[in-house]
């Protein structure tokens, strides 16, 4: 069975884009995109080096490097 992502239900804490009477966040570009993305995938990773399962570790890890990545990059254009 696969569930839905909890994409849009995690609060933002005050950061752009969240509601004040509840509502869940919108889209905060591709930056939270990339964030959220390097932090679900390293709970996946997680989960795929608990059972073992070494081509899923490696993808995941990957994938974690490339998000992590690109935030980092993003983050030093802004600072320019």
């Amino acid at each position: 069975m696969i569930r839905k992502s909890g994409w849009g239900k995690r609060g933002t804490s005050g950061k752009a884009g969240s509601s004040q009477n509840g509502e869940p966040p919108g889209d905060g570009g591709p930056d939270e995109a990339a964030l959220f993305i390097a932090e679900t995938v390293a709970a996946l990773a997680i989960l795929a080096r608990r059972h073992d399962l070494g081509m899923l570790i490696r993808l995941l890890e990957m994938a974690q490097m490339e998000a992590e990545e690109f935030v980092r990059l993003r983050g030093k254009r802004k600072l320019s």
